[in-house]
């Protein structure tokens, strides 16, 4: 009798995903935190980033947090970004998707008070949560 126990998403494999979208240009910032934009694969404002939920990543994006908006993105919304977003790339004769998005300004605009902000005090940069979903679709 063996008895199946419900598997996590951590035991199955599969890691969180967050998604990382800057909203912000970096004209007269330090070179270290272009560079972190860089690693993050967000070269412009306005793209979008997935990426893996570990340690090392939330240290990059604690690095450049007033520059981009983050959170956990859900699999619906993330399927939905590669159908409408997704582009190919060749690299060695196999297709893959680029690691970024680019999406349209936000459909309403950033909150009320801005992208220099926190969201937290109303604003659009920085940790938003769930939220983070509301925003990718009015951007798609």
């Amino acid at each position: 009798m063996n008895k199946e126990k419900p598997k996590s998403q951590a035991a199955e494999g599969k890691a969180a995903k967050i998604a990382v979208i800057r909203i912000r240009g970096l004209v007269k910032t330090s070179k270290e935190k272009q560079d972190t934009m860089g690693m993050l694969g967000l070269y412009r404002s306005n793209y979008c980033s997935v990426l893996d939920k570990k340690p090392s990543t939330l240290g990059m994006i604690k690095k450049v947090k007033s520059y981009v908006a983050w959170g956990e993105i859900d699999d619906s919304t993330l399927k939905e970004l590669v159908e409408k977003r997704g582009e190919k790339t060749k690299k060695q004769g196999k297709e893959q998707l680029k690691r970024f998005f680019r999406l349209n300004p936000p459909k309403g605009g950033f909150e009320r008070k801005g992208t220099k902000t926190p969201f937290s005090d109303g604003g659009a940069a920085g940790y938003r949560g769930k939220k983070i979903n509301d925003l990718i679709r009015r951007m798609l």
